[in-house]
């Protein structure tokens, strides 16, 4: 049984189809890429997956259990945990006390606060961000604050993990950091699914792509068939090569 699917998953805005009619599913363990143009609906995907919206029509499923319309904060709590397209992480606040708020959130028992700590500061040593642990948020690079919102979604203790653009804005070394870092965090058994401009990191990373064009899916496979599709090619790769990209 595929820990997430979707069923005819379909969101307008105003008379736009933002994502149409759209079958997926997600085999435990896992790294599926999720690719197209800017405004093809890979974002939107996330949000009804994570709760943040409400599909027109369709279900979506998690572990067999349909999940369509509930709170976020119970999806959450159900092992799904995702990072943001911007980052979203409290500037102000410790980049240590930035992780113990994932530990709060993502159990639906009461933590201690001595062992969110431990914990938190756990997820850091993984992340590699233990030495930045007491300066605010703020003050990290970018490549940190995305390490950042990850450790903060690792806290609450996923099961799948969606990632939206972890490597826009990164420099090649920083992207090979990343990749490595998503291939350790599925070492662990976290399934995921990454939205990703960075090919040389979709095409390494994931086993399986899907391609969205208008909200619709166009294609889907393995990483090599993706990057010989004609349609996908004239869609997307091309106008990507063309770019420089």
């Amino acid at each position: 049984m595929p820990i997430l699917e979707g069923k005819g998953v379909t969101k307008y805005f105003g008379g736009l189809a933002a994502v149409s009619n759209l079958d997926f599913n997600v085999e435990r363990g896992e790294a599926l890429g999720l690719i197209g143009p800017n405004g093809a609906g890979k974002t939107t995907l996330f949000n009804l997956i994570s709760a943040a919206l409400v599909p027109k029509s369709g279900i979506i499923r998690l572990k067999g259990k349909n999940i369509t319309g509930l709170k976020p904060y119970k999806i959450c709590r159900m092992g799904v945990a995702r990072t943001f397209q911007t980052v979203k992480v409290f500037p102000d606040m410790p980049v240590l006390d930035n992780v113990v708020l994932g530990s709060y959130f993502g159990t639906s028992t009461n933590m201690s606060s001595a062992d969110a700590v431990v914990k938190a500061s756990e997820i850091l040593e993984f992340m590699g961000l233990s030495e930045v642990k007491a300066i605010p948020a703020k003050d990290l690079t970018l490549a940190n604050q995305k390490r950042l919102e990850v450790a903060r979604a690792l806290a609450t203790n996923p099961e799948l993990l969606l990632l939206d653009e972890i490597m826009a804005g990164l420099n090649p070394a920083e992207v090979g950091q990343a990749m490595e870092l998503v291939n350790r965090i599925r070492e662990k058994g976290i399934t995921i699914i990454m939205i990703e401009h960075v090919m040389k990191a979709i095409m390494n990373v994931c086993e399986r792509i899907i391609v969205l064009h208008h909200g619709a899916k166009i294609a889907e496979g393995t990483p090599q068939e993706i990057a010989t599709s004609k349609k996908v090619i004239e869609v997307y790769l091309g106008e990507k090569a063309h770019a420089g990209s």
